[in-house]
């Protein structure tokens, strides 16, 4: 929706026995508000990172969008606290193994509310469908992505971004 800002749930789930340090990094850091953008998942555990798309003056052209995000993971000794992590620690160039996950977003249109049965038509006809039965999202539902790693699974609930 023009001139609000949204915001939406990413949850990170470690099914591992190791602490994982992650950080969120966006291709438009001015756009999206991320918090936290880095932190650590304990074993066995869940940690939600919210992300805010700042208020939109206008919708873009043909509603195309080419915002990505990059969810990188690492595991990490199980004393460290998050004043340990550092950007070297997700740099493959030095030999870490770094799992990533990249995220692009999609822009869709809000649904619009049903247009009242005109008089006269027939009783027990069709209804019209509904926005879901057409494939896109309305506010309500979520859609989940969840990708499994050999030592971390990134499970990911994002509100449909309406503008």
């Amino acid at each position: 929706e023009l001139k609000k800002q949204i915001s939406c749930s990413l949850q990170l789930t470690n099914k591992s026995d190791d602490n994982v340090a992650f950080k969120v990094k966006t291709t438009s850091p001015k756009k999206y508000c991320v918090r936290p953008n880095a932190g650590i998942v304990l074993p066995r555990s869940t940690c939600d990172v919210i992300v805010t798309m700042q208020s939109q003056r206008e919708a873009p052209p043909d509603m195309q969008c080419k915002d990505k995000f990059l969810v990188q993971s690492v595991i990490i000794d199980q004393t460290a606290t998050t004043t340990y992590i550092t950007t070297e620690m997700f740099a493959k160039e030095t030999g870490n193994v770094v799992d990533e996950v990249k995220l692009q977003v999609t822009y869709v249109s809000p649904p619009q509310p049903p247009s009242p049965v005109p008089e006269g038509s027939e009783e027990g006809s069709s209804p019209r469908p509904s926005v879901s039965e057409n494939g896109n999202l309305n506010s309500s539902e979520l859609l989940t992505v969840s990708i499994l790693h050999d030592r971390f699974m990134h499970t990911f609930f994002w509100r449909a971004l309406l503008i």
